[in-house]
């Protein structure tokens, strides 16, 4: 294990120890003691800057499951670092936001466990270089953030936006899985390196399309891209550092991620490009239109993430719509570099308000716009950063969130001069839809601000308002700090940061040299599309009293979040109804599914391959074999012909005392005695049960229900039968028994070769066998002892007698 390995793994073993201060130390915070974590990982992380700067990509392999291309590799190039980068350091401002937000009566060792361990997943879906195991941690960020969701979890919305997100983004995550195996399949490798060397075997094969498609799912359901958005918004119940962290840079950035590092495998495709491409900005323009009808500040800015979110990745299908296409690179890495500019300002100002809607809603109580309003003259201070971050997020100068929105627009309008052929009809869509969605991203900014700082005060919050102490506003100040520091010197991260990413996503070796600047000219149709913004945004915003009727035609029913809703109802409900259908809780009619599988898949596989038998290698038959078949099944016949239990039992008894005669004929003494021995145990166990129960016959069955019993015994003797002379006709190896016979004295000293396999050569086997038959006694013994009365409640009058 590397040094790298370690940083990626360190969050998860000082959760460990947080766990045990947390168990002996509660009224310790644990976030000055976590703050370290995250601290150390990002100061580790920049001194990559440099070397990968330079072009030079770090790599590292450690050997996890090999035989199934399951290989911890980390891979540290301009994307990776950025990344994390922004888990870290974004994490690090959120753990010391978090020890203002949260008091130690909260189950603060649960809080930074699953802290803790969501980001170990973050850094190890960014930093790996095989899918295999990218898989195994983007799952692993599901759970930790069902987790920190649910962290309130005594109160019924957290439960539904933790379990809506599990679901969502399991689902994809599924879905994504499938996708890397048909691409592991296609490619000979589980390494994302390795597949671009062979994207050409990508191209060639029809199943790109679907591994498209299961990739895409995975992207989408992660990063909330429509129609998978529904559990962003829901997912706000979490503790305002979580929806800081898992929404800002981290949890949503995964299929920002996914896409920006598999672009160089998919560009050729048009199911790539247009999914990505069209899904963006539809996703942007839908979030951003819907943001502005809602009264929490942390809805609003949950629509918001989803607006953001979709820009980005429309940024990324525009890139690669350059490189289908045959556009010039210029075009591809304009749309390239914006997103990941983007991303960073994304980050810092997101990460910002967040923590500004924790701090209005930690001092006011409340987070309604219909009860907040006038707080600037009480929270100066945290006016001034909403201001800043809100007016980025606008896309306003002089701060970070302008440069990025003019190279959005500067990259869609250009779409339409550029030479593509076949988008002439259409081209007008993607400016369009851009503008729109920035002129409601304007109108939600300002109402961001004026709705809490502005207008009269209704004096109808929960606790009389006033600034936050200086332990929760030093985060947020930090990041708008770094708002206006990029906003005035953007080209601070151009060559150390944005290029490398930018390469990274675009596989180019070549320096882009990227300069940032605020100012284009008069000359640029990016201005003037943000000039029109502002006017049409003020303009909606001064009347939105005139037009905020048109929300309520879009009626709960025909909503995402209503079909979702419908769809658990509906699946409860039928996997209730299918599951009564077959859980009958007669263990017959569970016999018959497992042998009916069993007859099925055996006839099955006998179809496909041959039966083959080789009738040369069986044994002769002898008088004592025949007369030994001819007593099981006579024994059988009066099993099934008598009526009475007795008889059943002692034929029952007899068939197993002939099978023991088998063992004796073929040489095994050992087998045989035992045999002998159960059979005697069984039937005497089987007699004294009988004898205490009532005396009553069996009864009569139908006719149906006999020969649905015939048929299935019928088939799997038949089936077992067969399988037992194809097995033993086509040995592939040779018999294990030589190597027993010979090596069972002198590797074992022993000389009954049965017990030395049991003992010895099977040790590990006879134990764990023994232990379940243990484990099972305790359970049997734990059932009589419980005494449940018939309402399945324990019987307090036995409690009472013991």
């Amino acid at each position: 294990m590397t040094l790298i390995h370690l940083a990626i793994i360190l969050p998860v073993l000082a959760a460990i120890v947080v766990r045990i201060i947390y168990r002996y130390y509660r009224r310790l915070h644990l976030g000055w003691f976590v703050l370290l974590v995250p601290l150390a990982i990002f100061i580790y992380l920049l001194t990559f800057i440099p070397r990968v700067g330079d072009g030079q990509v770090v790599y590292e392999t450690m050997h996890f499951m090999p035989r199934i291309g399951m290989n911890f590799d980390v891979y540290i190039d301009g994307l990776g670092l950025l990344f994390a980068l922004l888990i870290s350091g974004i994490g690090a401002l959120v753990v010391l936001y978090s020890i203002g937000y949260l008091s130690r009566e909260e189950h603060l060792g649960n809080f930074y466990v699953y802290l803790l361990i969501f980001m170990t997943a973050m850094l190890g879906v960014v930093l790996n270089d095989n899918v295999i195991m990218l898989y195994l941690f983007w799952e692993m960020t599901s759970i930790s953030s069902f987790l920190l969701i649910a962290f309130w979890h005594t109160r019924e919305p957290s439960l539904y936006g933790a379990q809506k997100s599990m679901l969502i983004t399991m689902f994809g995550g599924f879905m994504m899985l499938g996708g890397f195996l048909l691409l592991q399949n296609i490619t000979g490798t589980a390494s994302i390196r390795g597949m671009l060397e062979s994207v050409a075997l990508i191209q060639e094969s029809p199943l790109t399309p679907f591994v498209i498609v299961l990739v895409l799912l995975g992207a989408f359901t992660k990063s909330a891209q429509f129609p998978f958005y529904i559990w962003l918004p829901d997912a706000m119940e979490a503790p305002t550092p979580v929806s800081a962290y898992l929404h800002s840079a981290t949890m949503v950035k995964a299929g920002i991620y996914l896409v920006a590092r598999l672009t160089p495998l998919f560009a050729f495709s048009e199911t790539w490009v247009w999914i990505i491409l069209l899904g963006g900005l539809i996703t942007m323009t839908w979030a951003s239109f819907n943001a502005i009808s809602k009264d929490d500040l942390k809805a609003v800015l949950a629509f918001s993430t989803v607006s953001q979110l979709g820009l980005i990745m429309s940024l990324l299908g525009l890139g690669a719509l350059s490189v289908l296409t045959g556009a010039n690179e210029a075009h591809f890495s304009v749309a390239v570099v914006a997103a990941v500019f983007h991303l960073i300002n994304h980050a810092t100002f997101k990460g910002a308000l967040f923590m500004l809607t924790g701090i209005v809603d930690h001092e006011a109580g409340t987070r309604s716009l219909k009860k907040l309003g006038g707080l600037l003259t009480v929270m100066p201070i945290s006016f001034t950063l909403t201001v800043i971050t809100a007016l980025s997020m606008a896309g306003l100068p002089p701060f970070n969130g302008f440069l990025s929105k003019e190279l959005f627009l500067e990259a869609m309008i250009d779409i339409r001069e550029a030479d593509f052929a076949s988008l002439a009809s259409v081209s007008f869509i993607f400016p369009l839809l851009a503008i729109v969605g920035s002129i409601f991203t304007f109108v939600y900014s300002v109402l961001l601000i004026y709705g809490v700082f502005f207008g009269k005060r209704t004096y109808d919050t929960p606790k009389e308002p006033h600034e936050a102490p200086a332990l929760m506003l030093i985060s947020p100040i930090i990041l708008s700090v770094l708002v206006v520091l990029f906003g005035f010197f953007p080209n601070i991260l151009s060559g150390t940061i944005i290029d490398p990413a930018a390469m990274s996503i675009m596989a180019s070796d070549t320096p882009l040299g990227t300069h940032l600047y605020m100012w284009h000219g008069f000359n640029n149709p990016a201005l003037w599309a943000t000039v029109a913004i502002v006017i049409i945004g003020a303009l909606l915003f001064y009347f939105k009293d005139k037009w905020m009727f048109i929300y309520d035609y879009h009626k709960e029913r025909f909503t995402l979040n209503h079909l979702y809703d419908q769809g658990l109802i509906y699946s409860r409900l039928g996997s209730r109804k299918l599951t009564d259908g077959y859980m009958t809780g007669f263990l017959r009619s569970y016999l018959v599914y497992i042998f009916l599988f069993f007859v099925i898949m055996g006839a099955v596989t006998f179809m496909n391959t041959g039966f083959n038998m080789d009738y040369g290698s069986l044994a002769p038959v002898g008088i004592q074999e025949i007369a030994m078949v001819v007593i099981i099944l006579a024994s059988l016949v009066v099993i099934l012909a008598t009526r009475s239990r007795l008889v059943s039992i002692i034929m029952l008894g007899a068939i197993g005392f002939a099978v023991s005669l088998f063992f004796v004929f073929f040489r095994a003494a050992d087998l045989a005695l035992t045999q002998l021995a159960i059979e005697t145990v069984t039937t005497a166990l089987f007699l004294v049960c009988f004898y205490h129960l009532p005396k009553r016959s069996k009864h009569p069955e139908r006719m149906r229900f006999k020969t649905t019993n015939f048929i299935v015994a019928a088939g799997v003797g038949i089936m077992a039968i067969l399988i037992g002379l194809t097995a033993y006709s086509n040995r592939l190896f040779d018999p294990i028994s030589q190597f027993h016979i010979d090596n069972v004295y002198e590797l074992a000293a022993g000389g009954n070769m049965v017990n030395v396999i049991l003992v010895d050569f099977r040790g590990f086997d006879t134990l764990f066998e023994t232990l379940v038959f243990g484990i099972a006694g305790v359970g049997i013994y734990s059932l009589m002892r419980l005494r449940l009365n018939r309402k399945g409640k324990q019987d307090e009058t036995h409690i009472e007698e013991n």
